[in-house]
């Protein structure tokens, strides 16, 4: 089982195009549902309605207290802007 959130940023010609957001979840669990909960954030979901991950979009545009909002309507703790700092400095 993956237990800590991570951030994947996807970049070409040096700038941030899209992210995503890994929420913890079991080996092979995948995405069946997604739902857009913010402009530029996606929530996709296990099958069940487990959240599995946090698609971000617009990673220029990425409003941090958005994302906190969209992370504890879901049940998981708050990032700081150091947790996202690659799409800050994007």
């Amino acid at each position: 089982m993956m237990k800590t959130p991570y951030l994947e940023v996807t970049y070409r010609r040096g700038r941030a195009i899209a992210a995503y957001y890994y929420l913890p979840r079991r080996p092979g669990q995948q995405s069946v549902r997604t739902r857009r909960v913010e402009a530029g954030l996606l929530v996709d979901y296990a099958r069940g309605g487990r959240p599995i991950g946090v698609e971000i979009t617009t990673p220029g545009a990425l409003s941090v207290a958005a994302f906190n909002r969209v992370l504890r309507e879901l049940g998981f703790p708050s990032v700081t802007r150091e947790d996202v700092a690659p799409l800050i400095a994007a």
